[in-house]
């Protein structure tokens, strides 16, 4: 059976976000809590990332990551190189860009290396937080196939993305 692990963003995902409703879905998602969301260190978060991934059969392991919780998921894996099943990669957010003004530390520059595993990337085309051309040049920069669900916003609660059926549907895709 897959194990999900929930990877959000900066300040965690609220009640009405898709990851807590994808979370409270089935008793094999699990949320990885971090110790600081407001602040976040990069090394802090894929720390607590592989803490929780060697818990479970890598075989069967699927990271949920959303906005920052992608660039988390990116400096995990060419960390640590370990072969997880899969990951999907849901409005990553351009740590790079000058708009990205949150105190995060050592996000940026984010990797432009091809992940060592099957990844695919949901992006939006008037997010905020990255555009769908950046988006697109990290899905190919990390080997991710990419999924543009058009007008989405950052594909959170706030654009209206709670109970997320698609999500899942594109979640479970990934085997």
């Amino acid at each position: 059976m897959n194990q999900y692990l929930i990877v959000p963003g900066l300040g965690n995902s609220g009640p009405e976000h898709w990851q807590t409703f994808f979370e409270q879905s089935a008793n094999n998602f699990h949320r990885i809590l971090q110790k600081e969301w407001d602040a976040p260190d990069c090394n802090d978060w894929i720390s607590t990332v592989d803490t929780m991934v060697v818990q479970y059969d890598p075989a069967n392991t699927i990271l949920i990551g959303h906005s920052l919780g992608c660039a988390t998921i990116v400096h995990w894996a060419l960390k640590y190189n370990r072969k997880i099943k899969a990951a999907l990669l849901v409005a990553p957010s351009d740590v790079d860009a000058p708009v990205y003004t949150f105190p995060a530390t050592g996000f940026a520059p984010l990797p432009l290396q091809k992940l060592p595993f099957k990844t695919l990337m949901v992006a939006s085309s008037n997010d905020h937080w990255v555009s769908i051309e950046r988006a697109t040049f990290f899905a190919g920069q990390w080997g991710s196939d990419i999924i543009n669900i058009g007008e989405a916003g950052h594909i959170n609660a706030v654009s209206g993305y709670g109970p997320w059926k698609e999500g899942l549907s594109i979640l479970h895709s990934l085997g």
